[in-house]
């Protein structure tokens, strides 16, 4: 928000000093924020001991969402969303967010006001501030880039590259349902977002992360953002290890009203669904509740590099990442 002027023009109905009026008014300051908007820069309070996490990621319009399917709101929570689950995939605390949002010139400012809303409603849920960012004017569509800083404890950071060997594989949740959910929206079908809420109001697993930093149970973890097969191959590649995955443990999302359990190919596949794939080793025991978030075991560790999927029977099949990935 250009942290001393938000450059907006005349592509919203609000003039520029009224905009960051309202977003200033509606953006609590946390502690962690010693300044936030209105100056040049945010500055921030990290606690002693601890290490600074930074992570950002793009939310297009096309791409990650589209206005016709998705509320103004829902896309606001998305955004923060993806953000946030980085922060909990290495076991961090979040602090502050910093939006930088590019919008067309005739998009509404009742759009605009719902974005801002229900970014700035996960941001109170988790006590993070909107410590600021910029604004600009897009040729074509809605692009939204959100940075999240957070903080964990020196040394302590849960990192993909830490799995090895004999180490059991756990995810949180259940997944495949934000992939499901996408499908339908592609197919015509018009449905109502709090219905299929994991899609369009995912709930980034901070607690589930900070719980498994505090106790030093993960070895190594990812967040589940570009589909589990996909983000298993990260962790595998990182730490040089193989797995072996046992499909009738993978917990499989039920959707809709009345609700109904998702195949498994979005389960091993689909992305979106913010949940934590992580590894412990076997001496660790790990609850199988976190945080009110159900945890699943699932496989476990390799020391060969390819990942095994076992079905019922006891036979195997190579799973291969095709989750999401840009450019390909």
């Amino acid at each position: 928000m250009g942290h001393s002027c938000l450059y907006i023009g005349s592509i919203v109905p609000l003039a520029e000093k009224s905009l960051i009026s309202r977003i200033r008014g509606r953006a609590a300051r946390r502690p962690g924020v010693a300044a936030g908007i209105g100056d040049d820069c945010a500055i921030l309070n990290i606690p002693d001991g601890h290490q600074v996490l930074v992570t950002t990621d793009f939310s297009l319009e096309g791409v990650h969402f589209r206005r016709e399917w998705h509320p103004a709101d829902a896309v606001g929570h998305r955004c923060l969303a993806r953000g946030l689950s980085d922060i909990a995939a290495m076991g961090g605390d979040p602090i502050a967010a910093f939006l930088s949002l590019a919008l067309p010139p005739k998009i509404p400012q009742s759009w605009v006001n719902q974005f801002v809303k229900g970014l700035l409603k996960l941001a109170d849920a988790f006590h993070v501030s909107l410590a600021g960012g910029d604004t600009a004017q897009s040729p074509n569509g809605v692009l939204a880039d959100i940075a999240v800083v957070g903080s964990v404890s020196k040394g302590k950071a849960i990192r993909r590259s830490g799995a090895r060997r004999g180490d059991r594989i756990y995810v949180t949740g259940t997944l495949g349902g934000a992939a499901a959910t996408l499908k339908m929206l592609f197919s015509g079908r018009k449905l109502r977002p709090t219905d299929f809420a994991t899609h369009f109001y995912p709930s980034p697993r901070i607690g589930v992360g900070r719980f498994l930093m505090e106790k030093a149970l993960a070895s190594a973890m990812v967040d589940i953002s570009d589909g589990f097969s996909t983000d298993l191959a990260h962790i595998c590649q990182e730490s040089g290890v193989g797995a072996e995955i046992h499909a009738p443990a993978i917990p499989c999302a039920s959707i809709g009203k009345p609700a109904r359990e998702v195949e498994l190919q979005f389960a091993l596949h689909g992305g979106d669904d913010y949940e934590l794939l992580f590894t412990a080793r076997p001496g660790k025991r790990v609850p199988s509740r976190i945080a009110g978030v159900v945890v699943s075991q699932i496989g476990h560790i390799t020391r060969h590099k390819d990942i095994v999927l076992m079905n019922d029977e006891g036979a195997g099949s190579e799973l291969r990442p095709q989750g999401w990935e840009h450019f390909k």
